[in-house]
């Protein structure tokens, strides 16, 4: 009898337990992934019309500025437009113009990224240091980096570079009247060296931008390993050479790809200060000057997917230089 009880209850006792197996302790993991899947997009929903929005803006302007680069089209002969491939492309690379707007538009980069993180890094140097005043001085060399670029070009153009009425040559005529001498040296950078005049006002607004981010790698720096090196007698040269820079290295490069990204698509100093007269424009005014004045509307767009392929390159290099810094800190 026992025997036969427990020959009836197994199929009852199997039972249970695939019915244990389906309870929703124990979900299907078909029915898991799904579950998972619809939180995903419940977490992400909020956020499509941001991207929707951002694709529309950025997206497709830029789909089709690639497809007139691929076109033949003067706005003075519309009935002229027709599929060119490649030629604006090969145009941009060996027109003697657009060929040196490329050139000016290297050297401007390379020449204010250079001397932005040189004379920045001096700044951070001295506002790393504990001294009497040391917010005012900062928010004062903070100054420059926040007044509109034409306007900062305004500044440069008529308060400091004029030559009849601007600050530069109205401090030299007070220094040579302090000699005795009347004949002060008058300069005009805007027409004897208009590109170093373009450059020095770009400069003067990138360098705080440089010193900030140069201040902030000076400011996790690990101190007890400077402490060390002091006490174990080593020269300030010494710990800045061995130290300081190693340590700088990869904001130095953060600060040099990010100056260079928004330095290459400068317009506003090279439009106020020169209308990119005398050997000043550079591939961005360029192509203002394609698009508006010549009204190659297919060559002006090769230029400008030109730029944006420059700029995103540049831009790739600066976002794996961000990573390896957020690991390096992640890692503390």
């Amino acid at each position: 009898m026992t025997t036969a009880t427990a020959r009836i209850s197994r199929p009852g006792h199997s039972a249970a337990t695939s019915s244990r197996n389906t309870s929703p302790r124990n979900p299907n993991p078909r029915d898991a992934r799904s579950r998972e899947r619809a939180l995903a997009w419940a977490r992400r929903a909020p956020l499509l019309p941001a991207l929707v929005f951002l694709i529309i803006v950025t997206q497709l302007p830029f789909v089709v500025t690639l497809i007139i680069s691929f076109l033949n089209w003067n706005s003075l002969s519309p009935s002229k437009t027709a599929f060119a491939g490649l030629e604006n492309y090969v145009t941009v690379l060996t027109d003697p113009d657009l060929r040196q707007a490329i050139f000016t538009t290297i050297l401007l980069t390379v020449s204010v990224v250079l001397l932005s993180l040189l004379i920045g890094l001096g700044l951070a140097l001295l506002l790393d240091k504990k001294f009497m005043g040391r917010g005012l001085a900062r928010t004062l060399l903070i100054a420059p980096f926040l007044v509109v670029p034409v306007a900062a070009a305004l500044i440069w153009k008529h308060a400091l570079l004029n030559p009849t009425y601007g600050l530069i040559n109205g401090i030299l005529t007070w220094v040579w009247s302090l000699f005795g001498s009347a004949a002060a040296p008058q300069l005009d950078l805007l027409s004897q060296a208009p590109l170093m005049a373009v450059i020095a006002s770009l400069v003067w607004q990138w360098t705080p931008f440089m010193m900030l981010i140069l201040l902030a790698g000076l400011q996790s720096r690990p101190m007890d390993t400077v402490e060390a090196a002091q006490m174990d007698g080593a020269t300030p040269w010494a710990i800045f050479r061995h130290l300081t820079l190693p340590h700088l290295r990869q904001y130095i490069e953060l600060g040099g790809l990010l100056g260079a990204i928004y330095i290459v698509q400068n317009f506003d100093s090279v439009f106020t200060l020169t209308a990119g007269g005398l050997g000043t424009a550079n591939l961005p005014y360029a192509i203002y000057q394609t698009f508006y004045f010549a009204n190659e509307y297919g060559l002006a767009s090769a230029a400008g997917v030109v730029v944006v392929i420059g700029t995103i390159i540049v831009a790739t290099f600066a976002l794996r230089t961000v990573f390896s810094l957020f690991k390096k800190e992640a890692a503390r």
